[in-house]
């Protein structure tokens, strides 16, 4: 069944009766009683201090909660000047479908600035508000992505993944693409809306992902906004990130197949512009279990090294197998080889002729030796250290690029 909006009926109409606002700020919601009302409460304090001249709406996208957020949403006290609106949205279950609605009103309403917030955030601030509304209202800004400071093992797979590839492929150093927390332009905000990525299974994840590199590839500009730590619930990459992994990596994939014709012929990259002031808080600390992601990738080797030997290149297999010989001390993948893994996963999912979300599902233990040699690299490091070794990873992805070309345009047939 496919939904032309995103919106209910009598939100709509709500939405109609305002006519105009000059700020959005959307909350996507699904089970976060424990959470949204602090989300909430400080948006709507900092939209107070900082604009009480805006029309303002705060709009909660929720995906049928069953647990109290709608009502812990609803039963905040309410700022007079500010529209509050707590709504189910219509269509595919996930947060890409809540983005979906909160534009949708958004456009209705001609607002000038549109922010999306988690609503499991602990540590927001007034202060985020004001950033990256300041920066979309006065400075032209149309995409504006969260500049987070993070310990140095949180975010694995945007450290060594998302940031190396839509760096390389979209020339643009923005740092953390999926970080959940974003602002927009209403021109931007139209570009997304007619989309049909809202009835794939960018809906259900990849949401973020898929945002980011739109405004790349329709040369938005863009800035970063400087938020401190991002206090929110930590997973161990070797218990919790394997779903992720699948479900960003088929995202990142899926788009490289749409934008070939863009991403092809752009050349190293830009730095986008940090707005807000630089924020020194030390995030926490935490470990992660580096013998069970060896385990796991020696797992992966002996149950898929066949299929993997059909998509990696003989010289990089070569040393994934090696690894395989390795003990922890020792454990250390390569950043140019693990350059070329990816490339080489990227080029077979664009060959490929079975199953892809399969194919992506079996390259995981890849990348958990990859987040082990990562760990190892930088387990005596502090984290503005680590942050070195992250941009060394970059550049060397961006060297390889030409790599990855050839291998796209190889004419293959043994992929199957």
């Amino acid at each position: 069944m496919k939904f032309s909006t995103a919106l209910r009926q009598n939100t709509r109409r709500r939405i109609e009766k305002l006519e105009t606002a000059d700020i959005v700020i959307g909350i996507p919601c699904f089970n976060n009683d424990n959470t949204l009302s602090h989300v909430v409460k400080t948006v709507e304090h900092g939209l107070a201090l900082h604009y009480p001249d805006r029309r303002a709406v705060v709009f909660v996208a929720d995906g049928g909660s069953v647990d109290d957020s709608r009502e812990e949403g609803e039963g905040l006290e309410r700022s007079p000047w500010i529209e509050r609106i707590v709504s189910i949205y219509r269509g595919i279950p996930g947060k890409g479908t809540a983005v979906r609605a909160i534009f949708e009103a958004a456009s209705l309403l001609n607002a000038k600035a549109t922010l999306l917030f988690d609503s499991d955030l602990r540590s927001i601030t007034t202060d985020w508000i004001k950033n990256m509304v300041d920066a979309i209202l006065n400075d032209g800004v149309d995409f504006i992505a969260p500049y987070y400071t993070r310990f140095k093992y949180d975010g694995t797979i945007t450290n060594n993944i998302v940031y190396n590839l839509t760096r390389a492929l979209y020339g643009y150093q923005v740092r953390q693409p999926i970080g959940g927390d974003f602002a927009f332009s209403l021109p931007l905000i139209k570009k997304y809306l007619p989309a049909e990525e809202w009835e794939s299974d960018v809906a259900r994840f990849g949401i973020d992902i898929w945002l980011t590199t739109t405004a790349m590839v329709n040369k938005a500009r863009m800035a970063q906004a400087n938020l401190g730590v991002k206090i929110h619930d930590v997973k161990d990459p070797a218990e919790a990130l394997g779903p992720m992994f699948r479900q960003v990596v088929s995202t990142l994939l899926e788009l490289m197949e749409q934008h070939e014709n863009i991403w092809k012929h752009v050349k190293g990259s830009m730095p986008v512009p940090r707005v807000g002031p630089d924020l020194h808080i030390e995030p926490k600390p935490f470990e992660i279990n580096v013998d069970k992601l060896i385990n796991d990738f020696r797992i992966g080797y002996s149950n898929w090294k066949e299929i993997w030997q059909k998509i990696i290149a003989p010289d990089n297999f070569k040393e994934i197998e090696a690894l395989t010989k390795k003990d922890k001390a020792d454990f250390f993948l390569e950043i140019d080889i693990w350059a070329k893994t990816l490339y080489d996963l990227a080029a077979a999912y664009h060959h490929w002729q079975g199953n892809r979300q399969l194919m992506v599902s079996l390259m995981t233990p890849l990348y958990f030796a990859r987040v082990a040699s990562f760990v190892n690299r930088t387990k005596n490091m502090s984290n503005e250290q680590a942050e070195t070794v992250v941009e060394l990873q970059a550049e060397v992805f961006e060297k390889q690029k030409d790599y990855l070309i050839k291998r796209w345009d190889e004419n293959v047939d043994y992929y199957h």
